[in-house]
């Protein structure tokens, strides 16, 4: 009986690693119908007969973003919302730019991992293990080198050098999601009380107040 359970056991734990990522599509495409009245874990599909070449293209990456923000990037996201042809494909692209020392802040994407190329400038990288060990494991990156975010991990980029810099990201979920992690917990509506904030962070809640009016 014990096998019998362990065996169970690991074929439960093999079938929900094996559907932790977005599902394969069933057909050629399902083209993304923003106005579709049904409620599915995705989006609902277009007639196939009235889908253009158009909702399976995104232009504008050639563009950089205003980085004139308090972190000094921008984030160009191309996911089904902007691309309608990814739904039930799987995968999503985005394009980072960074002033001179600017961040891409903490964050994680829920529900994909992230590859990430440096087409200009150079990048100091990295990610944090889950607990116990929280290490932190980290690289600068050059252009043409390539990273990877393992999924729900949080990472963050930060331009190093006194130049603009430009990533590509691939991401593998046609809806990603990110968490910043301080607007998560510092901006979320209403707030996090400010008490379980001080404790969790040892400190005081004058600071914490200070933190939240910011975000």
């Amino acid at each position: 009986m014990a096998r019998v359970f362990a065996s169970i056991m690991l074929l439960a734990l093999g079938f929900s690693v094996a559907m932790a990522t977005d599902h394969s599509p069933l057909q050629d495409f399902c083209v993304a119908d923003p106005n579709g009245q049904v409620l599915v874990n995705g989006m609902t599909c277009k007639n196939p007969s009235s889908v253009q070449g158009s909702d399976f293209y995104f232009g504008g990456l050639h563009m950089m973003g205003n980085t004139s923000n308090t972190v000094g990037s921008r984030v160009t996201p191309v996911s089904v919302t902007q691309l309608a042809g990814l739904n039930t494909l799987g995968i999503s692209l985005a394009r980072i730019d960074y002033a001179p020392w600017g961040i891409n802040p903490p964050h994680t994407h829920p529900r994909a991992s992230e590859i990430l190329v440096v087409l200009e400038g150079s990048l100091e990288v990295g990610f944090v293990t889950s607990n116990p060990d929280n290490r932190h494991i980290s690289k600068v990156l050059y252009k043409g080198d390539v990273f990877v975010f393992p999924v729900n991990l949080v990472h963050y980029q930060r331009n190093n050098g006194k130049t603009n810099a430009i990533a590509i990201a691939a991401l593998s979920s046609q809806n990603p999601g990110v968490i910043p992690i301080a607007n998560v917990v510092f901006g979320s509506k209403p707030d996090i009380s400010t008490d379980i904030l001080a404790k969790a962070f040892q400190t005081n809640d004058d600071v914490i107040n200070n933190i939240q009016i910011k975000f």
